[in-house]
């Protein structure tokens, strides 16, 4: 008798544009990952960005929490938030959620272990390259950090706000040449925003790309069918 993968929550809508990438995501791996025509359950609490983005974090906590337990009253059995830069506060809420979670930032980590990479660029929202709490993860599974200066910071942060979460791809050579500029002392560039996939793919640097978004899904996936003999 087959058994059905694990229903998946998602707290998501951080931005849509982003949470729109995970569902395909979802979709193309699936394909891979089940048997035909197979595709988890899944359960979307999308968030109100602008609520969330103009909020303190204070007031974050509490958007995130209430959307855990909602999730986990849909009888969710793993969920995830699909944007990188609210697990500053991840720890905190799986500690007040009785639903495995699967972190993004753990998830990138494995995978650069997997992958043999030790020295990465981090890229993202100005509060994941600066506060600490995604390198800080990274350097416990061993790895080496660098980010980018203080001015192509505040340009990533612009075209994340100003155009990636509204689907414009303009500045796509700014962000490819940022990353470029770092090539040659990483083995590894982390997408860590989950808009940033929308515009840099694999082929746009010569520098091996890790899409947040896409192995944070695979890992939801995979501990979504964990428990399938």
């Amino acid at each position: 008798m087959s058994v059905s993968p694990r229903k998946i929550g998602i707290i998501g809508g951080l931005s849509p544009e982003s949470t729109l990438y995970y569902y395909r995501k979802f979709i193309d791996l699936s394909r891979e990952m089940l048997p035909p025509n197979s595709y988890p359950t899944i359960v979307i609490y999308s968030l109100d960005f602008g609520e969330f983005s103009s909020a303190d974090w204070d007031k974050r906590k509490e958007m995130l929490l209430r959307a855990a337990k909602y999730l986990e009253r849909t009888d969710v059995e793993v969920m995830g938030i699909a944007a990188n830069t609210p697990h500053k506060v991840f720890p905190w809420l799986r500690d007040r959620v009785k639903v495995e979670m699967v972190s993004i930032v753990e998830s990138v980590a494995q995978e650069a272990l997997k992958r043999g990479m030790k020295k990465l660029l981090l890229t993202g929202t100005k509060i994941t390259m600066e506060d600490g709490f995604y390198a800080d993860v990274l350097q416990r599974y061993g790895l080496d950090v660098i980010v980018p200066n203080v001015e192509e910071r505040n340009e990533i942060e612009r075209i994340i706000r100003e155009e990636l979460t509204f689907q414009n791809l303009r500045s796509k050579e700014k962000l490819r040449k940022i990353i470029e500029s770092y090539a040659r002392q990483v083995e590894g560039v982390i997408l860590g925003c989950t808009e940033l996939p929308l515009a840099i793919k694999d082929s746009d640097v010569t520098v091996p790309v890790l899409d947040s978004a896409a192995i944070h899904v695979q890992n939801l996936l995979r501990a979504s069918i964990s428990r399938i003999p």
